[in-house]
């Protein structure tokens, strides 16, 4: 029989054990348990039987690694990924998609309804393809002195070394179509050995490329690219350090894409939704949940350039949007005058510091959206309550500070009326939802 040690011991035993995993976390990590201790075992399903060894102990729980695996389960998949078992990127392309959504979205109902004593579904799920889905992605580049060639990729499970990155299913194939020949590219030049890193975005304008160097480049490496960039359509912005972005060609076009018939230009160091599809879909769950009406004033906090600020303003009489980011600001005041819209003002503040003496907190307003970072939103919570608006939509990456934040509505007399699972990055751990709190008691589909 093996024993545990206790948690002021640092060895872990060693032992092989045999287990069943029952369940599945939000990682893709499958849950066991064994002699009473929870056990979270990288790769095993619910329903498989394995012969598992111990990696981490705790108190309260354990860490394995599949030493045999005994029994598959009909909900293990074949990955599209060639790269699967060591990239970091992906942690589920193993577990059926249905399975994936299903854990995801009852980890959400279950952490609600633990911190919060409220049961309520977080169906239906907001959702994408599976695949090909990701239209921004940033890949480490590393010389290798004994190879002496280039590494083009992400990061290993666990560790900081790259994986040479050939395919990637999850990135939208315009994207991926140009991994190989950009390594290439890359590879031959001359600054080969002092590049940070490149970064591929996907605009309705086309593709376009973010190359981090670490020195000037010279002006046959600036030819090289060139070439590449004509070639292949790909429009490529040179960042010598993190501020200064420049275009390779001049005449470039600005990147931008669409939102709920809108169209938002945007640097390509600018934030944007990863997953259109589930962006496209977000923002008009909001926009229903919101029920805006002519007559009403929008709070929208955290309002990046402008995402949600835009597309509600059509609808309004007035929004305001209050951000951190002083680029993100003045994006979004450049697209209110691109799309018309004179009933916008954007506010460049720190949210994490005193609000109250911020210019847009002495205004009123009856509706609010907020979508703050992963630390959440503690700063404003009760500062929306003293607005008294009738809802508010929370868009959240962070399910613990989203039930956190919600405490503070719920204190306030609001009723949580609706959550939704979003999808947004598939295959992976990460959790985001939303979810709908109205100052009254509401039936909402």
């Amino acid at each position: 029989m093996v024993q545990f040690y206790s948690p002021n011991r640092r060895s872990v035993n060693r032992g092989i054990i045999s287990v069943t995993a029952d369940n599945l976390d939000a990682q893709g990590q499958g849950i066991a348990r064994h002699q009473g201790k929870t056990i979270f075992i990288a790769g095993l399903l619910p329903g498989e039987q394995a012969q598992i060894q111990l990696t981490e102990e705790k108190r309260q729980f354990a860490k394995a690694k599949v030493v045999k695996r005994l029994s598959d389960s009909p909900q293990r998949v074949a990955p599209h990924c060639p790269h699967f078992k060591v990239c970091g990127g992906c942690q589920q392309q193993h577990v059926a998609t249905e399975l994936q959504v299903k854990t995801k979205a009852s980890v959400l109902e279950h952490l609600i309804q633990r911190e919060t004593g409220i049961s309520i579904s977080a169906e239906p799920i907001i959702r994408s393809p599976e695949y090909g889905y990701r239209r921004r992605a940033r890949l480490g580049l590393q010389y290798h002195a004994k190879q002496q060639t280039l590494l083009m990729g992400f990061r290993q499970r666990q560790t900081n070394d790259l994986v040479n990155i050939k395919r990637c299913p999850v990135m939208r194939p315009e994207l991926e179509q140009l991994l190989q020949p950009l390594y290439q590219c890359l590879n031959s030049l001359y600054a080969v050995k002092r590049l940070g890193h490149v970064e591929l975005v996907l605009a309705e304008s086309g593709p376009l490329v973010v190359l981090r160097h670490l020195d000037p480049l010279k002006q046959e490496d600036q030819e090289t690219l060139r070439i590449f960039s004509v070639q292949y359509n790909v429009a490529i912005y040179l960042l010598g350090d993190e501020k200064s972005l420049e275009p390779l060609m001049e005449g470039q076009t600005a990147p931008w894409y669409q939102v709920n018939g809108l169209k938002l230009v945007f640097s390509p160091q600018d934030f944007i939704q990863v997953n259109d599809a589930v962006n496209q879909q977000m923002v008009a769950q909001a926009l229903a949940w919101l029920d805006l009406q002519s007559t009403d004033r929008v709070l929208d906090l955290f309002c990046g350039m402008g995402n949600f600020t835009l597309p509600i303003a059509t609808k309004v009489q007035a929004t305001v949007g209050v951000e951190g980011v002083a680029e993100l600001v003045v994006s979004g005041q450049y697209n209110a005058r691109l799309n018309k819209l004179n009933n916008v003002d954007f506010f460049h503040e720190n949210l994490e510091s005193d609000i109250h003496q911020q210019p847009w907190a002495a205004q009123g307003f009856n509706k609010v959206l907020l979508d703050p970072a992963r630390a959440g939103a503690a700063g404003v919570m009760a500062h929306i309550v003293k607005l008294v608006p009738e809802k508010v939509v929370y868009v959240s990456c962070n399910p613990t500070t989203l039930a956190r934040d919600s405490k503070v509505l719920l204190e306030a007399g609001y009723h949580l009326v609706s959550v939704r699972m979003l999808d947004m990055f598939p295959h992976t751990g990460h959790l985001e939802s939303m979810a709908l709190f109205s100052s009254e008691p509401m039936d909402i589909e």
